[in-house]
């Protein structure tokens, strides 16, 4: 990582200044999660080249830039990243850029730090999952759009329709979810997954999130973690454990064995999509699609 960080200096020192526009007279945008290059292209559209530098299932904790992931850095016109030491490995290639004159725009710079949850496992000390809490999302489109219309006032009335064309689809999201959460019943509201990725959904929606990796997918669980869930499982008689696409499922076989060791049964009710979405092209591959899909997955699991 430090020598693609280098290789970035290097390269951005001996690269002339340009246009904000490409040859073809769009922003050249690179995103790191899939979350946010959804989100973007909602916003930007065709007016736009859009790259996403981590794709369907990749774990950004881990994500560790490849040397192609280079060229596209180096030129593009905006980057927006998640922040909050998500992608903790990329973290010294943005540092690197942002001393170099370019700056990378980390979208959860627009939240109220007073708001956040906090972690003792991140170096910002706060809890990175925040899209799931669609308000901080839609804070994070609004901060999107304002961008793209700085950077490129001749498409400015259209990044803004765009925007809140999106912006009425998450509402209705908001909307849609509640209902549905609302089949179940406060006391099975219990979510045991791979890692504590739901902080900021349970906080939203009255769940008792527990993960066995902790926050970060970068710590590994122990024979005593393991024990000490499935103990916590079987006190609350709860239905149901969730696999995370995103993470090798082996934690959570580990732990559903646990609990069956001891006498008492609970079923593995399914894939959730946490720190990635699904594949392009498919619903989960959207954000308002794996939003509602993990929704969907978790009550009819738990009911």
């Amino acid at each position: 990582m430090k020598k693609l960080a280098l290789l970035i200096l290097l390269l951005i020192s001996f690269t002339s200044c340009k246009n904000e526009k490409s040859t073809d007279g769009k922003l050249n945008v690179v995103t790191t999660t899939t979350m946010i290059t959804d989100l973007v292209k909602n916003i930007g559209g065709d007016n736009i080249n859009l790259q996403g530098l981590m794709g369907s299932g990749v774990d950004p904790h881990l994500y560790k830039a490849s040397e192609g992931d280079v060229t596209k850095l180096v030129n593009a016109d905006i980057i927006f990243y998640n922040g909050l030491h998500l992608e903790g490995k990329l973290v010294e290639v943005f540092e690197k850029m942002e001393r170099s004159g370019k700056t990378p725009i980390a979208l959860t710079d627009v939240i109220d730090k007073s708001t956040l949850i906090g972690s003792d496992y991140f170096a910002s000390n706060y809890d990175p999952h925040v899209w799931f809490n669609i308000d901080y999302f839609i804070s994070f489109g609004s901060e999107v759009s304002r961008v793209l219309q700085e950077k490129d006032p001749e498409n400015a009335q259209l990044y803004e329709e765009n925007w809140q064309n999106y912006y009425k689809r998450l509402l209705s999201l908001k909307s849609d979810i509640t209902l549905k959460i609302e089949e179940l019943p406060r006391e099975k509201r219990f979510l045991v997954t791979a890692h504590d990725a739901f902080n900021y959904f349970g906080r939203s929606y009255n769940f008792e999130v527990v993960g066995l990796q902790g926050l970060s997918t970068a710590t590994e669980a122990g024979v005593q973690d393991v024990q000490k869930l499935s103990a916590f499982i079987i006190e609350k008689g709860i239905k149901a454990i969730f696999v995370e696409s995103s993470v090798p499922k082996r934690t959570i076989e580990a732990l559903q064995a646990a609990v069956k060791s001891k006498g008492h049964n609970v079923e593995i009710g399914g894939t959730l999509y946490s720190d990635a979405l699904g594949n392009t092209g498919t619903n989960e591959g959207t954000y308002i699609g794996m939003f509602e899909y993990n929704v969907n997955t978790i009550v009819n699991a738990l009911k």
